[in-house]
């Protein structure tokens, strides 16, 4: 059943299903990791809702153009349904394809690419396969990520993404192959103290080395 929810921001508004993958409060955190800069053009990779794309055009000045991939067709569909309803069709365009897919129109288009992927390895298990292919590397693998966003950065544009805690070395090794350079990295945790469940990595396209650091970010579900 579709539900629409208040972003908490402005008078912004999301559709959701609630029988399919909603999104969570990782989400967010990914919005919030990077301020935009001037004439930003955002691609939000598995957007799945638009939550993340949507998230970061509200709490930014400067956006200049949010492109929201989904290859979901349903999803894709309520994504549409929440840029029309928040009034943004001039600032928002929805594109239902997989990324490995993606047209050259949007070959090094973008100067940020924000994404939340499947993480998980694993097949379906018990879950749909809406829901799996949210959450596992069935269609969608780290490297294939990697090279996607290579491919559609501008030289010196920026991607951040979250994973797994315990798959930090194969993120930034994968990153740095494909000449994305980790620059900016902040692990996550449910509560003060514990062990980090996800980590949030920001990198550059062509970016010289150093990484900074940042504090464990507690994030209480």
């Amino acid at each position: 059943m579709k539900v629409i929810e208040s972003l908490q921001i402005g008078s912004y508004r999301i559709i959701q299903d609630t029988e399919r993958y909603r999104f969570t409060s990782d989400s967010v955190l990914l919005a919030r990791f990077l301020k935009a800069k001037r004439r930003e053009r955002v691609a939000d990779f598995c957007s799945g809702s638009g939550i993340v794309g949507l998230h970061f055009f509200a709490e930014n000045e400067g956006v200049e153009r949010v492109v929201l991939f989904e290859m979901q067709q349903d999803l894709a569909r309520m994504s549409a349904e929440t840029v029309a309803l928040n009034g943004l069709e001039d600032r928002f365009t929805v594109e239902n394809c997989r990324l490995q897919e993606i047209p050259p129109v949007y070959t090094e288009a973008f100067s940020l690419i924000l994404c939340n992927p499947p993480y998980e390895n694993g097949g379906f298990g018990k879950a749909s396969p809406e829901k799996a292919v949210c959450r596992k590397e069935i269609s969608l693998t780290l490297e294939e990520l990697a090279a996607c966003a290579a491919r559609c950065l501008k030289f010196g544009g920026r991607l951040a993404l979250i994973h797994r805690a315990d798959r930090t070395a194969e993120v930034l090794s994968v990153l740095r192959g494909r000449g994305l350079e980790p620059k900016k990295m902040q692990f996550v945790a449910g509560k003060e103290g514990a062990k980090p469940y996800a980590v949030l990595i920001a990198a550059v396209k062509g970016g010289r080395t150093g990484i900074d650091v940042l504090p464990t970010a507690v994030n209480r579900k």
